[in-house]
């Protein structure tokens, strides 16, 4: 991956913050908060910052920006802002830290209207009514954090390769994996779950971006197997799953394959084919002249040729999230189409309780003239 400089990145955070000022002046709101706690985490905090979590975020009209983070240190080092306040001068309290800053810093805003977070419990916005007296508070579904949930539907240059890297890693992930399952070294759920783990930290990535979901024949059934992995054999005579992706400085990846170990029943079979090609037909409208419900209704009509129906959705956008937006879903927007600097999942799955789990999950970044298949998920047949 490029090595960004400093500058390089205060620039593109800065690029990020400006399209929200934009917005504000646009729709004359003076300020917009965030808060990142553990009642409810909020990605915008990263996607201005580059800082974690745990912090209140204001960003004024003006692009004035301040940070209140609760571990000052980690702000200081990893950040991006304009003013730095720790949040526990004011006692880790939301209220009182947007209270303060909107008093002290209402000069950077163009008027006194706030946007609030619209996560925000009502007695806890009814609160923020009560200190901020002198503010015209806005909590809104579709107002200034909607905007960002779209902003963050398109990737810049610097999330595209943090993702790509999460996507080398896991690449080297599942070759391993296919090694050791060939050569017996894994032969169980938790072989398997344990190797993630100890190889993403190996290649400087962060963390698991959601529980591994490793299942063997006797679990595979399951969408999203519980408990994730166990002691059960994995591979074993049948059809297992392995659901993983991998987080690179926030940024995850999201991939599946399947490992079919024969003999194999004529249905089983069956089942492969129709998810390798509902994959490779769903793949050719993975592009921008073509809407995401173009691609939903391509899958559904290969798995209803074979008499089959796929009970999650085609895919969905991947980024600081494992599930942003948009879903590869019929109940999406008719208009809206696929666009470059997407990066999506391709995920056709099929389940049976006696067949067995087939997904074959990969990531997708659509470009100008296309896509590109980022990682190399695959059917693996012993």
């Amino acid at each position: 991956m490029k090595d960004y400089s400093k500058e390089e990145l205060s620039n593109i955070y800065k690029a990020r913050r400006d399209r929200l000022t934009d917005y504000l002046k646009e729709n004359e709101l003076g300020a917009c908060v965030f808060i990142d706690s553990e009642e409810h985490r909020d990605p915008a905090l990263a996607y201005f910052t580059a800082h974690a979590n745990d912090a209140v975020l204001i960003i004024f009209s003006d692009g004035y920006t301040v940070l209140i983070p609760w571990d000052e240190n980690l702000a200081k080092k990893n950040g991006f802002y304009d003013k730095l306040v720790p949040y526990t001068r004011y006692k880790n309290n939301d209220i009182n830290a947007v209270k303060a800053i909107l008093n002290a810093c209402y000069t950077h805003g163009m008027n006194s209207k706030v946007e609030l977070p619209p996560y925000l419990t009502y007695p806890h916005y009814l609160h923020f009514i009560d200190e901020l007296c002198n503010y015209d508070c806005r909590c809104k579904e579709d107002g200034a954090h909607q905007f960002v949930v779209e902003c963050r539907m398109i990737k810049d240059e610097y999330e595209i390769e943090c993702t790509r890297e999460a996507v080398r890693v896991g690449d080297l992930i599942i070759d391993e994996i296919e090694k050791e399952i060939k050569d017996g070294r894994i032969k169980t759920e938790t072989d398997v779950g344990l190797l993630i783990e100890r190889m993403l930290r190996e290649n400087n990535c962060e963390r698991t971006g959601f529980d591994t979901l490793a299942a063997g024949p006797s679990r595979s059934f399951a969408i999203h197997a519980f408990p994730g992995y166990t002691a059960a054999a994995w591979p074993d005579t049948g059809l297992s799953i392995l659901d993983f992706g991998v987080v690179y400085r926030g940024y995850t990846s999201d991939t599946t394959i399947t490992v079919a170990k024969g003999p194999l029943t004529e249905a089983q079979e069956e089942q492969l084919n129709l998810v390798q090609k509902a994959f490779d037909e769903c793949l050719k409208l993975y592009t921008p002249e073509h809407t995401v419900v173009e691609a939903a209704k391509k899958a559904d009509s290969v798995f209803a040729a074979g008499k089959r129906k796929m009970p999650h959705t085609l895919g969905h956008a991947t980024g600081l999230e494992i599930h942003e937006y948009p879903r590869i879903s019929t109940k999406m927007p008719a208009e809206l189409k696929f666009q470059p600097g997407m990066i999506l999942t391709l995920e056709p799955g099929l389940y049976d309780v006696e067949i067995g789990g087939t997904r074959l999950e990969n990531d997708v970044l659509i470009t100008e003239n296309g896509n590109e298949v980022l990682s190399h998920s695959r059917i693996i047949r012993l």
